[in-house]
């Protein structure tokens, strides 16, 4: 069976930098990743970005500019990639860019009941593929999310397809939790069916406190926080929150799960930081575990990717709060967590140069599947 060689470029709401993975794809989906790369974002740029997450003076101007050096970035993972694999440019079908997300807010406008028209609304990643195809001579595959949000949808998560491919197994449910800034969950039912929801916050508000108060950009291995004790009156108001008990199709980011938010549900009496991060970390565990049971009780295994499966401490919250579930990371299912969401994008482009559906119905509760991406020739 022929296959072909895609890269995929992935930069989430974690802020930390760009995963990159080169993979050969045989014409039924079978992916292989060749090799990966990761550059992280100075500290003044992802500021920019954090920034960008809020409305600001000359936001145009500047999300742009973003755009452009979030291009930049891209393209130099590219060519290390390239480097690494001896795999000539020529050779590559596309490169799927994800782009970095600063507002995700679908289905809140544009409803005209008069007219039998639902709600749109808008999700918005930076990036310049224009620049990215001129500047890497390779096709490049962007905007993944916006066609699921036209036909109805949440445009996100996209990655329980890909999940599916990867990691399902014939008559066993399967559940996948993939925690950056925003967890997700995919569930993957035995007879095929897939669900799939941003069940709340993931390192965004852990990676927040403790770069406030540390210094650090996130706490290694979840040390600090294991260090802490879970404080009730700080992780009962986090937990009220609306959008855990909202039923999916859902979608989240951080224009709702944001410092501010963190900060009005901080009581008025002085919390030790250390507590806080402690809490904030059972925060996120809980809210996963809590969809897991309610969603996926029949599951027998849950495999954990993307930057919260190195927390050793979430990871051993998880395994607490899920004692009748195997916790376990994607190494062990052959994709190491730092590679899974790159290669859902590599994955991704490779259905839209075939023009072949990649969205679930199931999942973003669009109206149905659609071809995702818009394709920028080299």
């Amino acid at each position: 069976m022929t296959s072909s060689f895609f890269i995929g470029l992935m930069s989430g709401t974690s802020l930390d930098g760009v995963d990159g993975i080169i993979a050969s794809i045989d014409t039924a989906g079978r992916l292989e990743v060749l090799a990966h790369d990761f550059v992280s974002f100075e500290s003044a740029f992802r500021n920019e970005l954090l920034a960008l997450n809020q409305s600001g003076p000359d936001e145009l101007h500047r999300s742009a500019l973003v755009g452009n050096a979030i291009s930049r970035h891209y393209a130099e993972v590219v060519e290390r990639l390239l480097r690494q694999t001896s795999i000539h440019r020529e050779k590559v079908s596309a490169i799927g860019a994800h782009g970095q997300t600063v507002r995700h807010r679908p289905l809140e406008f544009d409803a005209d009941v008069s007219r039998h028209q639902p709600a749109v609304g808008y999700t918005l990643q930076l990036i310049n593929p224009a620049l990215l195809a001129e500047l890497t001579g390779i096709d490049v595959v962007a905007d993944f999310r916006s066609r699921d949000l036209a036909a109805g949808g949440q445009g996100a998560p996209l990655v329980p397809a890909f999940h599916q491919g990867v990691f399902a197994q014939p008559g066993r449910c399967v559940a996948v939790l993939n925690i950056g800034g925003i967890s997700n969950l995919s569930v993957l039912q035995p007879q095929g069916d897939v669900l799939g929801w941003d069940c709340g916050p993931g390192n965004a508000l852990m990676d927040h406190w403790c770069a406030t108060h540390t210094g650090a950009p996130f706490d290694r291995h979840g040390a600090w926080a294991a260090g802490g004790r879970v404080l009730p009156e700080l992780l009962d108001p986090l937990m009220a929150e609306d959008y855990l008990r909202r039923a999916p199709p859902k979608s989240t980011g951080r224009d709702l799960f944001n410092p501010s938010w963190l900060q009005s549900r901080l009581p008025r009496a002085t919390l030790a930081t250390q507590d806080v991060q402690a809490t904030l970390t059972e925060f996120t565990a809980l809210a996963c575990a809590q969809d897991v049971l309610q969603h996926a009780a029949n599951a027998q295994t849950l495999i954990v990717c993307g930057g919260g499966a190195l927390n050793s401490h979430l990871m051993r919250r998880l395994a607490h709060h899920l004692p009748q579930i195997q916790v376990i990371r994607s190494d062990q299912q052959g994709l190491p967590p730092l590679q899974v969401e790159a290669a859902a994008f590599a994955w991704l482009a490779f259905k839209t140069v075939r023009r072949e559906t990649s969205s679930l119905p199931s999942v973003t509760g669009a109206r149905g599947a659609r071809v995702l991406g818009a394709i920028y020739p080299r």
